[in-house]
Parts: C-alpha cells; sequence; structure tokens
C-alpha cells in the first residue's frame, strides 16, 4: 500500500475514485499512504478492529451508500510520517457531494470554501496578514509536513459522523501516537473539544500543543479560547523556527 507522498488528483493510484469524488470499493490496497505509514496501517488492516470497519465499509457501499471521501488515507499518502511538522486534528470529512478531499478541513480544488475553513482562512488573514486563499485546497499545506488528520475518516453523504465509532479511531489514535514518539519535535493544533480529547496521546513535554475552540460559526468567537484571534498559524511557526526547524508557508 506504500507509494510515494507526492500523490495528486487524476493520480494513476485510484484514478476512478478520485474523479468520481466518492469511495468505489472497500479495499485497502486501493488506498496507497506513504511508504514510512505502511507499518501502522498495515498492522491495523490485519487487527480485528480492522477487518471489522473493513467489513462495515464494504457493506455499505453494498447497500448504495454513497461514501466519502474517494481517497480515506490521502493524508497519509500526501504528508510522509518523516516530514511531519504540524498536526491538525478534525473530526470526520465533509459530507456534502465533492467536498471532502481526505484532508482534514481541505476540500477539492473548485468546491465553495465551507465556514469552519472561511474562518480559518480569516484567522490566517488577521494572525500572518495573509490574503486569503482562492482555492479551499489545503494540499499545499500537507505537502509542507502539515499532516491534516480527521479522526473518522470516512462518512455517508448528508450524514456527519455516520462512520464514527465503526473502527477508524483505532487506526488514527496510533497515528497520532506516532507523531508523537517518533521525529522532531512537533505543534499539534487541537480545535475544539473533538480534537482536545486526544491530548492523552500526546507528549506534551517534546511537543507544543495549542488548544482553542473549533472554527466553527457556533464556536469561533466563543470561550473559553476563541479561534478567531488564537494566533496558532503565527505560533507554530515561531516555535517551528525556535526549535531550528523549517517554518510551514502557510
Amino acid at each position: 500500500m506504500a507509494v510515494q507522498s507526492a500523490l495528486e488528483w487524476g493520480a494513476p493510484v485510484g484514478h476512478t475514485e478520485i474523479a468520481c469524488g466518492r469511495l468505489l470499493n472497500a479495499d485497502p490496497a486501493q488506498w496507497p499512504v506513504s511508504s514510512d505509514w505502511s507499518g501502522p496501517v498495515d498492522d491495523f488492516w490485519m487487527s480485528a478492529r480492522g477487518q471489522t470497519l473493513r467489513a462495515f465499509l464494504r457493506q455499505r457501499l453494498e447497500q448504495g451508500a454513497v461514501v466519502y471521501p474517494p481517497q480515506p488515507l490521502r493524508a497519509l499518502a500526501l504528508t510522509p510520517q518523516a516530514g511531519v511538522r504540524v498536526v491538525i486534528l478534525g473530526q470526520d470529512p465533509y459530507h456534502g457531494p465533492g467536498q471532502a478531499e481526505g484532508l482534514a478541513f481541505s476540500v477539492a480544488p473548485g468546491v465553495k470554501t465551507p465556514p469552519s475553513l472561511r474562518n480559518l482562512f480569516k484567522e490566517l488573514h488577521r494572525d500572518l496578514g495573509l490574503p486569503v486563499p482562492g482555492s479551499g485546497s489545503l494540499v499545499r499545506w500537507a505537502r509542507q509536513g502539515v499532516l491534516l488528520l480527521n479522526t473518522c475518516l470516512t462518512v455517508e453523504e448528508g450524514r456527519a459522523a455516520s462512520h464514527a465509532g465503526q473502527g477508524w479511531e483505532s487506526l488514527t489514535d496510533a497515528v497520532i501516537r506516532r507523531c508523537s514518539d517518533a521525529g522532531p519535535p512537533k505543534v499539534f493544533l487541537l480545535w475544539g473539544a473533538h480534537a482536545q480529547k486526544k491530548t492523552a496521546l500526546i507528549d506534551g513535554q517534546r511537543h507544543q500543543v495549542l488548544c482553542a475552540n473549533h472554527p466553527s460559526p457556533l464556536s469561533a468567537s466563543r470561550g473559553p479560547v476563541p479561534f478567531l484571534g488564537c494566533g496558532h498559524l503565527g505560533a507554530a511557526n515561531r516555535w517551528l523556527a525556535s526549535q531550528g526547524l523549517p517554518q510551514v508557508a502557510w
């Protein structure tokens, strides 16, 4: 299942699935990951939990469910373990047609920017003075070592959190632990209560852990730590620089 990390929309691997914007099969061999993620990923699929999840996905597809995204493990394809500098945790993929592209908070090219992502770009502009991006795709961040990881990696059309608790969390928890245990120090950006539940998986002595409310319009301006005004993107770069690590070109 390991491939080079430069997986593109329209690349040969999984081309049909990517082109149609939805998941077409429950075969993990069609969901490539960077070679240094293959250990925990393969271990998961061989486990009882992984086999149960695969059976669930196969059943839902056979029953006609529309499942997103087309490549559930795309974050682990675009961002090799060795290159991770920043981890941003989301909850589950967008559940609208054509939105999800396998990266937390990111939408496929040409898709209207959702409200949470608009607030993320608003904070980017406020914090760093950068122009609001014209595209909601965050592939450019993923290629720089920003692991955009949802804790649940598939969802059904129009049904938020419909695949939560089916097994993906066992894999994504293992990925978070690996990010904490291996490689250089990192910045973990935990926005919202769901992401902050993962704090116990992270070594707070080695890494910089920044918490704020979720960027959703329902919570972005509320306490205890409003997302708008949190300054996390600039703070992440300052901390990386203090560790002698490359900064992110947000």
